[in-house]
């Protein structure tokens, strides 16, 4: 009893995040997300308060914790001056480390976000650029952007000279040592274990769904899917 309530304490957002909830709802009533999905982040933390083993790993397990948009509007407005949207971010951290995010759909996306977001950190040292916004990958930007995307250098040089480019400016290129360094603050605080904890629990989970591992067409699965068609 009290296992995963134990380890959520180690995280330094749920000790800041979770003080003394008395059940008052204003967060619920702010909140974006629980206009749109069947999100409650009042229950949320009631259930963390709990202690109680299985209904945390419920929560671990489920869609609900990756529902928050990290708005934060739960932050100001809270009276006791929890920050419900902490709490989540622990919780979705240890669903990571512990592998479960890969039991819920939305958590499963978590493969793609880190192979298009964080490996992009990675290689370009930005989170996005122009040149990963692919077509193929996001029709909703219409055949607009597929001129852009193919006139990149064009467009983008009329608003900074070092676009690609070594030297001062947004979109430049970054240096290797810049990069490099990246790749040591990763390694220094964990962002590079969690990244291979993804891959390897989204390989166990792609393979017990028939795939032959994480491959692309599973991170297309996991990053197209969505068969959440109500609240």
């Amino acid at each position: 009893m009290g296992k995963y309530y134990d380890m959520l304490m180690e995280d330094v957002r749920v000790r800041e995040g979770l003080k003394a909830c008395m059940n008052c709802g204003v967060c619920t009533g702010v909140c974006p997300a629980a206009e749109f999905y069947n999100y409650d982040p009042r229950q949320i933390i009631s259930t963390v308060q709990t202690r109680d083993d299985d209904a945390i790993e419920e929560l671990l397990r489920s869609e609900t914790i990756w529902f928050c948009g990290q708005c934060m509007s739960c932050r100001p407005r809270c009276p006791r001056g929890n920050t419900p949207g902490y709490v989540i971010q622990g919780l979705r951290a240890l669903s990571q480390r512990l592998g479960f995010f890969v039991e819920s759909e939305k958590g499963r996306q978590q493969l793609a976000i880190k192979r298009i977001v964080g490996e992009n950190i990675l290689n370009t040292g930005y989170c996005i650029v122009p040149k990963m916004v692919v077509p193929e990958m996001h029709q909703e930007q219409g055949t607009v952007w597929r001129w852009i995307y193919a006139h990149d250098k064009e467009v983008y040089s009329q608003f900074t000279p070092s676009y690609r480019t070594e030297g001062a400016g947004a979109l430049r290129k970054i240096d290797e040592k810049s990069l490099e360094e990246i790749h040591r603050i990763f390694d220094v605080s964990g962002g590079t274990k969690l990244f291979d904890d993804i891959e390897r629990f989204s390989d166990r989970k792609a393979r017990e769904m028939g795939y032959d591992g994480a491959t692309h067409e599973y991170m297309m699965e996991t990053y197209t899917k969505n068969s959440m068609t109500e609240e």
